[in-house]
């Protein structure tokens, strides 16, 4: 696991203020069978992803990813439907108690 961040950590500064690279990325652990890891990588479109595939650097994270793994990889191409959060978020109130002089 610390390589595959190690590997990530090197991409994200490949890819920091690069047009149409990955915007996000998560890396999850299975509970059920820790030798297994899913990592996830969101582009702001379909188009950015397929033209990032091509990219030289992507290939060498892939390579290097790649050697990191046990089994055979597998890419899952993706589209999200619907992203909403199930809590709202906490809102900070502020109180201001009057002044006695």
């Amino acid at each position: 696991m610390d390589e595959m961040e190690r590997v990530f950590e090197e991409a994200r500064r490949c890819f920091t203020d690069r047009p149409g690279g990955p915007t996000q990325r998560m890396l999850l652990k299975d509970r059920d069978n820790p030798r297994r890891c899913l990592a996830l990588i969101e582009f702001d479109s379909y188009q950015e992803a397929m033209r990032n595939s091509n990219d030289p650097e992507t290939s060498r994270m892939a390579e290097q990813l790649g050697a990191l793994c046990i089994g055979e990889r597998v890419y899952t191409n993706c589209d999200l439907l619907d992203e909403r959060e199930f809590v709202e978020p906490r809102r900070t109130r502020t109180r201001v108690a009057p002044r006695h002089v």
